[in-house]
């Protein structure tokens, strides 16, 4: 199972999703859709435009765990 940390890293960074969403160019919907684990994918170049803008790389932001 994959388990998506957005929430931990959007706190940390004290960051709201709203403006992640201004600055990956993301509707806050599908960042919504991602951060409550609902998502069935997410493309690298999003992937890698979280990281960029929250300064963290993709473990921190997904994690897996055996079911």
């Amino acid at each position: 199972m994959i388990i998506v940390n957005l929430d931990t890293m959007l706190t940390k960074r004290k960051m709201t999703l709203a403006e992640l969403s201004e600055r990956v160019g993301i509707t806050t919907a599908n960042l919504s859709i991602l951060k409550t684990g609902k998502s069935r994918a997410i493309r690298f170049s999003t992937l890698n435009a979280i990281c960029k803008v929250l300064h963290c790389q993709p473990g921190d932001i997904l994690e897996y765990r055996p079911v």
